[in-house]
Parts: C-alpha cells; structure tokens; sequence
C-alpha cells in the first residue's frame, strides 16, 4: 500500500512550504494550491487523501469548498488549519465535513497528530478550543422560527452578505475586523441551524433583512 496522499491548501506560501517540509518524510504531499476554487480543480485530478486546508481563502472559502468536497469524494479526510478559535466555527468546520480542526500557531506540533488520527477514522481538534465545543448545541431547522432573532449587528452582517459583499468588505464598510465578521456569521448560521451561504442569503429574504 502506497503512501498517504496529502493536498495543502492556503493562499500564505510560506505557511504551505514549511508544511509541505514537515509532512513530506512521512506523507506524499501531491500538490499545494492558494484558493478554494483551485482546490476543487487539485482534487478532483490529484485524488488526495487528506486535504489541509484553509478556512479563509480567497474566491471560495474552506467552508464551502470542504462541503463541495465531501459530495463529490466521501472518502476524503479534511483537516482545517486557521488562526481562528471560535468554537461556533469548530462547529461549522464539523458540518462542513470535517475530521481535525488545528491552530495554525500549533501545526508543527500538532498536524502529524491529526493526520494519524483521521486516517484510523477518527476525530482531532486543538485542545485548547476543544473545551468550548461542548456549549454548541444543533437546532433542529424546523425550530428556527422559534430562535432568538439576531442582533442588529448581526442583521447588518447577513444583509451585506446577502447583497454579495465579501467578508473584507463587510469588515470595511462596518469598521469591524473580519474575523469579526466571520463569528458574527457563524452564530447566526449556529443558532438557526443554517448549514451553507445560500440557505441564509434564503432567510435574509424570508425575513425581509434584504
């Protein structure tokens, strides 16, 4: 049996060269690409076995991308690497079809780790944001008319998402950061149990935030 097949996927080219260093005694690392839609064009040719990837990359995110992913190669094991620890986007990254959630600061100790791990089918997520999972609860879609209605910078942030703007221009526009952005999306997308973009581009009209 041939080596473990490993797609790396991030726009930061130092970040990749230094991983794909790290893995390469160990793994064949088949490719490196910097966007989501490069990733789903590497994949679909390269057949990885794991993919490391990115959450925020330009022109299709990680999140997106992974669920693309996951229809079209089931057996494919996706680990995200990001500096963000918000554990309502640990959820999201989960439902997206993941099976390791690392730190970027943590990836020379922990990635090696997590790839062993996901290969015996199991799951890894950075300890130190592992804790905070264990407040993020799934709500039912059909209970979404009874959650909590978002808060009003919470319906500014879905309204400009709505309207096709990206996450820096949202960050921009409202003089936030755009992780901020990103965990003022992410909660909403938690609480309403909305599970891609569209599906809350869908309740943005519903609710006449649009």
């Amino acid at each position: 049996m041939g080596r473990t097949r490993v797609l790396l996927a991030d726009d930061h080219l130092m970040l990749v060269e230094a991983l794909k260093k790290m893995l390469e005694p160990e793994y064949d690392v088949v490719g490196s690409v910097g966007d989501g839609h490069a990733l789903l064009k590497a994949a679909e040719t390269l057949q990885p076995d794991v993919i490391v990837l990115d959450i925020a990359m330009p022109l299709l995110n990680g999140l997106d991308a992974g669920r693309q992913l996951k229809h079209s190669m089931a057996k494919v094991k996706l680990i995200f690497l990001t500096m963000n620890e918000d554990p309502y986007l640990v959820g999201e990254a989960f439902r997206a079809g993941a099976s390791a959630y690392l730190l970027k600061q943590g990836a020379a100790l922990e990635l090696t780790l997590a790839i062993a791990e996901v290969l015996k089918n199991g799951v890894y997520v950075t300890p130190c944001i592992a804790a905070g999972l264990a407040n993020i609860s799934l709500r039912e879609p059909g209970a979404r008319e009874h959650a909590p209605e978002p808060t009003p910078r919470q319906r500014q942030v879905i309204q400009l998402l709505a309207e096709g703007r990206s996450m820096k221009e949202i960050a921009d526009l409202l003089k936030i950061t755009v992780r901020a952005v990103a965990s003022h999306k992410y909660r909403v997308m938690e609480v309403l149990q909305i599970k891609t973009s569209t599906e809350l581009v869908r309740y943005a009209v519903k609710h006449r935030i649009v």
